[in-house]
């Protein structure tokens, strides 16, 4: 049986346990995320739109007749900060469940903690693919759903037929550029220059020289979400380059504090804010009310956040249980219909997703080139 539960807050009513008198215990949801270090210019986004969440749940009685509770660590965007995020949540504020967006380093790093302490695990990321765990679903994009709008634009719209790749040196940065360049030559494309930056490195001259020396078509640039991000973008500005530049890392609201400077710059999505629905109207209106002149940004790292803790929310109400293996069953079967449309994590623990192709416009917002509907993220986990 499929479990829904909308963004609209009346809606979400109605598929959760709305008691008058609320338990003492709240139920505790962790949120181990890079409030310091690389993905400290999205995690604000993040967390707020955590806070919506919960806050909608609670509008509407809680869960199981108790309160949920948001307990929110920063693992500083890398291993040895997700190492300590995940113990304090797990083993000393004894969270139900783990939903977050990080990096891949930190990702890996806190599975084996995940493993010990036995609790569910949302990964709401964009990420490059392939990491596989008992206890974690994935409902944000891979490779298999982002890559391909990307460069079959450039080819049909530009003609490019050389290209070069950017990005940060770790797992993500590195799977998402394996991952193009297996794909660009499949479709009868060159890549002629593949580079890495440490994820802390800040001067890309050397990499961008190379690049202007490669003649490349097109570029396209897979670093750290957030301030790597911003660095690369400027620096390539700066140098004059000019081709196609696709990044499979920006999100919108990055692109909208990049301002001027991220215009032009491709992005392939499963989240833009012009998504035209009423779920994402709701939301966004939900958004501004909540947080005012505070509002960062909805973007593509923000509203799988969200969306992620409906999903908890529906596997609870439809458990009856915050027990971990009845969670984790029911997290492949439950439905959320949020900003994004329908989502189930119901493809060997992954999720179909519509993708939209945009281009960054001045002033940092994206306007929609095109979509494709319910793109499959192919094999992932099949041994799950």
């Amino acid at each position: 049986m499929t479990h829904r539960l909308p963004v609209t807050l009346l809606a979400a009513g109605a598929a959760l346990i709305a008691g008058a008198a609320q338990a003492d215990d709240p139920i505790k949801i962790g949120v181990p995320v890079g409030l310091s270090g690389a993905n400290s210019v999205v995690a604000p986004s993040v967390v707020q739109s955590a806070e919506l969440a919960v806050a909608q749940i609670n509008e509407a009685g809680g869960l199981l007749g108790r309160p949920v509770e948001l307990v929110v660590a920063d693992d500083g965007s890398g291993a040895s900060g997700a190492q300590r995020a995940f113990d304090s949540l797990i083993f000393s504020d004894q969270v139900d469940a783990l939903i977050s967006m990080q990096t891949s380093a930190a990702r890996n790093a806190g599975l084996p903690i995940l493993s010990r302490g036995n609790v569910p695990y949302i990964y709401t990321s964009f990420y490059e693919g392939g990491s596989c765990h008992p206890n974690m679903f994935v409902n944000a994009w891979v490779p298999e759903q982002q890559v391909p709008p990307v460069v079959d634009h450039f080819q049909a719209e530009y003609g490019a037929e050389t290209y070069f790749l950017i990005g940060s040196d770790y797992s993500f940065g590195r799977g998402m550029l394996e991952f193009t360049r297996e794909y660009i030559e499949a479709a009868g494309g060159e890549v002629v220059g593949e580079e890495y930056l440490p994820m802390d490195g800040t001067d890309w001259a050397p990499i961008i020289s190379n690049l202007r020396s490669s003649e490349a078509d097109a570029v396209i640039t897979s670093t750290a979400g957030g301030a790597p991000n911003v660095t690369l973008t400027r620096q390539l500005r700066d140098s004059g380059v000019n081709i196609p530049y696709a990044n499979l890392a920006v999100d919108e609201g990055t692109a909208g504090d990049m301002g001027d400077v991220a215009a032009g710059i491709y992005i392939s999505a499963s989240y833009i804010t012009g998504i035209e629905s009423d779920e994402n109207a709701a939301f966004l209106a939900a958004m501004e009310e909540h947080f005012g002149d505070e509002l960062s940004t909805p973007n593509e790292l923000s509203v799988p956040q969200y969306e992620g803790i409906l999903a908890y929310a529906a596997a609870v109400e439809a458990t009856g249980s915050t027990e971990s293996a009845g969670i984790i069953e029911a997290l492949a079967e439950v439905s959320v219909d949020g900003p994004r449309g329908t989502i189930v994590m119901d493809h060997q623990r992954h999720a179909p997703l519509t993708m939209y192709l945009g281009r960054v416009v001045e002033g940092g917002g994206v306007e929609l080139v095109t979509e494709f509907d319910a793109v499959s993220p192919g094999e992932q986990c099949p041994d799950l």
